[in-house]
């Protein structure tokens, strides 16, 4: 999906919301789709160079959440970072480092993808739970903090 696309896709489902695609949305969705991996308030406004308010940085995650644009991501040390939801940005998982904190995206080859889907299905069969979906991430050094 291009970035024009999924700015359209996000006004759609905040329209349908009766809520605005302000300029402060906006900013927030344009960060995260040239982000390598979802950010934090704080990591977003120094993305902005303080141009966005942290208040309205945080107003507009909330709106973004719940309204299913972003997923939420808790992190190491209790910090959550966002990024765009799986129907805008694809089925992926993620390096996180247990240092800085910093996580990075990365996409699983259908291969991989299929070994892992029939891990969850195994697993979850032992326990008679039903998955619905998976996100896996990875705990480890960056190359930053090796």
């Amino acid at each position: 999906m291009t970035s024009k696309s999924l700015h359209g896709e996000i006004e759609n489902r905040l329209v349908e919301h009766e809520l605005r695609y302000t300029s402060a949305r906006k900013s927030v969705v344009a960060a995260l789709i040239t982000s390598d991996g979802p950010l934090s308030a704080s990591e977003l406004h120094d993305e902005f160079g303080g141009s966005v308010p942290l208040s309205s940085i945080y107003r507009s995650l909330v709106v973004l959440e719940e309204t299913g644009i972003l997923a939420p991501h808790l992190g190491t040390k209790g910090l959550t970072r966002y990024e765009l939801a799986e129907w805008l940005r694809g089925h992926h998982h993620h390096f996180v480092c247990i240092d800085c904190g910093a996580v990075e995206d990365v996409a699983v080859d259908d291969t991989h993808e299929r070994s892992v889907d029939a891990m969850v299905n195994e697993i979850s069969s032992r326990v008679a739970f039903t998955p619905i979906n998976h996100a896996l991430e990875i705990e480890g050094r960056c190359a930053r903090c090796a």
